[in-house]
């Protein structure tokens, strides 16, 4: 089943059980993949949608962040509650010692040396980790991996 209907099935499930946390998450991110084909100007696949599923994970921890500094103990309850629920349509999430080493089978592969190679590195590295690992966090394990060679 695509991703996209999953998502669809799952919030009539969500409508008919009256749970409105699982109901709001759906609609927005049924919102941002719509959002999403209309700029691209076509229908998104599974590992687009991923994309778009990454974005609103990522918009979710910078909100619980924020709320943390702001001393705002409910609203991190509820942004941690939304993100449990994208988390559940995304693949498992790679360690740092996955992450690790297919990023140093790409630097052996390209034959990065430097910092000044990362751009390339992170190009190559990033459509293969896609949904699996955090930007910020593959960064700095190439960063890591490049800083040592």
């Amino acid at each position: 089943m695509a991703l996209e209907q999953k998502i669809r099935t799952d919030l009539e499930q969500a409508l008919r059980n009256k749970d409105t946390l699982r109901c709001s998450v759906f609609r927005m991110v049924l919102s941002s993949i719509r959002n999403a084909e209309i700029a691209q100007q076509k229908t998104l696949d599974d590992s687009d949608i991923l994309v778009v599923l990454e974005k609103e994970a990522k918009m979710r921890r910078e909100s619980i962040e924020a709320f943390e500094k702001g001393n705002r103990p409910d609203l991190v309850a509820k942004e941690k509650a939304e993100l449990a629920i994208i988390l559940e349509y995304m693949p498992e999430q790679m360690t740092r010692e996955e992450i690790a080493a297919t990023a140093r089978k790409v630097i052996s592969e390209l034959g990065a040396t430097s910092q000044k190679e990362k751009g390339k590195v992170m190009s190559q590295l990033m459509p293969q980790l896609r949904g699996r690992a955090q930007g910020q966090e593959v960064s700095e394990v190439v960063s890591e991996l490049l800083g040592s060679t």
